[in-house]
């Protein structure tokens, strides 16, 4: 299980597993907060912890911040799926870079195209520097 925090501690979250990639996306949030994003659904393969203050985004997501740090903690789909679950992901730059550096980087065009790109052979360990 993968476990990653704010700077301060107050906000947490838990990732049942290891993702197979880490998403970067080009949109106007996104590209802004820089976080790499590993996804699940809500109290599923993913819970989180803690207050946050949250950035509603048209009416589809909300990003989550800690209260305290500002850290970028994770976004959460505002509108369940059919079945009533709610896609959720955290951003994985909150864990420590060893155990995530190998996976993946996929790319997500959220600005022009709405399409996963292709990987370029880049993972994790490639964007902490």
């Amino acid at each position: 299980m993968l476990k990653g925090n704010c700077h301060c501690g107050a906000v947490s979250w838990e990732f049942r597993g290891m993702p197979e990639g880490a998403t970067t996306c080009n949109c106007t949030v996104c590209r802004r907060y820089g976080a790499l994003w590993a996804y699940d659904f809500i109290d599923e393969g993913i819970r989180v912890h803690g207050p946050t203050t949250a950035y509603i985004r048209g009416r589809a997501i909300e990003f989550h911040f800690c209260a305290h740090c500002g850290c970028v903690a994770y976004w959460l789909a505002r509108i369940p799926e059919e079945d009533g679950r709610r896609r959720v992901a955290v951003n994985l730059r909150l864990t420590e870079p060893v155990p995530i550096a190998n996976i993946p980087i996929d790319h997500f065009d959220g600005l022009d195209t709405f399409d996963d790109l292709p990987r370029d052979g880049r993972c994790v360990g490639d964007y902490w520097f």
